[in-house]
């Protein structure tokens, strides 16, 4: 396992922080643990998409556009879903949340608690590299590829107003998109780095990546209180990196590289 593993990784050795990697139906995927709690990242691959909502998407808001074409530079690693109670719990040993259950996603945390959570997690595990996604990485991993507003059926890949019981639910109970990423839509909306932006129809690179803008940050893929209107890959809004909420939690990105190709 060992010899498979190292040709895996840049440098021909794997990371302290890598406890195993494989390739499945869906992507490449790499775990970590922290205590007893292991996470999985799914490796995302660069590209380019369309950023926005086409001007005849149902329930579109008129900040969703107008479309532009967006290039992600560099590959990297999304955990497969939104950060859990467990995990949270196990790295700043506390649980703020509202709904309680170690599966289900950790919310009320603002955006500084999550950038607590970073900040921390980097220094237990050395070369991590997590960071929050910006929102254009955020809907690049989000669409997997497809041009419709969801990747699925809705009540097959999301728990909103309709479905959810007025409640979050545990990870995973949904169907992911083609890239294994779990409850991108509905749920618990999640923080981005950056702040929200005017969109323009110049082409981009790596937009959001200084992590400013303005004062609001980018909250993306909808709650388990909203209607279907919010539970699509283009919506956006932003909130003050202060606020705190019961639908409102985050998910991790980490750039630490991989190689390109592998045997």
């Amino acid at each position: 396992m060992s010899e498979k593993r190292n040709v895996f990784w840049e440098n021909d050795a794997p990371p302290e922080w890598d406890l195993d990697w494989g390739v499945d139906e869906f992507c490449m995927w790499a775990t970590f643990q922290v205590d007893d709690v292991v996470q999985k990242m799914r490796w995302i691959a660069g590209g380019e998409f369309s950023m926005g909502s086409p001007k005849d998407e149902d329930r579109r808001w008129e900040d969703e556009g107008p479309q532009h074409r967006v290039t992600i530079s560099q590959g990297f690693w999304l955990f497969d879903t939104p950060c859990t109670q467990e995990l949270y719990q196990a790295v700043m040993d506390d649980n703020p949340s509202e709904f309680k259950g170690e599966k289900r996603p950790v919310e009320s945390v603002d955006w500084e608690m999550a950038q607590k959570f970073i900040e921390r997690l980097n220094s237990k595990l050395s070369g991590l590299n997590i960071r929050l996604p910006t929102e254009a990485e955020w809907e690049y991993s989000c669409r997997a590829r497809t041009l419709e507003a969801r990747y699925g059926e809705l009540e097959n890949v999301a728990w909103y107003q309709d479905n959810s019981g007025g409640e979050t639910h545990a990870v995973k109970q949904k169907t992911p998109n083609a890239w294994g990423l779990y409850d991108t839509l509905g749920n618990v909306y999640e923080w981005c780095l950056d702040g929200k932006r005017e969109y323009n129809s110049k082409e981009q690179t790596d937009p959001g990546l200084s992590g400013k803008n303005s004062a609001g940050r980018v909250i993306r893929g909808g709650g388990w209180g909203d209607s279907a209107l919010y539970a699509r890959a283009a919506y956006r809004n932003a909130n003050h990196s202060s606020n705190r909420n019961n639908n409102l939690g985050f998910r991790c990105l980490s750039s630490a590289r991989r190689q390109q190709t592998s045997s």
